[in-house]
């Protein structure tokens, strides 16, 4: 899939296809394959990512934070959706909550359920999709790769 700022993406399906291309980016680049896109009220790219922290040695890194940043400053983001290929960490979560991310397309929370619920219970309309491709890609990367998994996600 090419992933085109600006372009329209106009179903969920669509933009967790962004979120899924970053993440297999990332998977590519040998980190963590976990990718995120922020979109604006009529489905349009804002920006796009994937998890760096190995490639980048930046713990603050996730998914969710590289798209922010790409997406560039906004005026609000209380009607922007940001799809993520798997249940946004507590980190990421803070984010959504800090900023007032309106609308959050979660990829897999079979393999990992970060603070989504918390994001949900404080305004954020939180739609779990669930989608067998990433739920079997972080699941074969969390088997062959538990001490990577474990640093990002914080544990000893």
């Amino acid at each position: 899939m090419e992933i085109e700022v600006g372009r329209l993406y106009p179903t969920d399906a669509d933009k967790m296809g962004v979120a899924i291309a970053e993440a297999r980016l990332g998977g590519a680049e040998g980190g963590i394959p976990i990718g995120a896109a922020l979109f604006d009220e009529e489905g349009r790219l804002l920006g796009s990512g994937h998890n760096l922290r190995v490639q980048e040695g930046d713990a603050s890194m996730h998914g969710e934070t590289s798209a922010f940043r790409n997406a560039g400053r906004q005026r609000s983001y209380r009607r922007v959706t940001l799809a993520t290929s798997l249940s946004p960490c507590w980190y990421c979560s803070g984010l959504i909550r800090q900023f007032g991310i309106g609308r959050v397309l979660v990829g897999d929370d079979i393999n990992f359920l970060g603070g989504q619920d918390w994001v949900a219970e404080h305004g954020a309309d939180v739609h779990v999709m669930n989608v067998p491709e990433l739920v079997e890609l972080m699941g074969d990367f969390i088997e062959k790769n538990p001490a990577l998994w474990n640093e990002d996600i914080g544990e000893d």
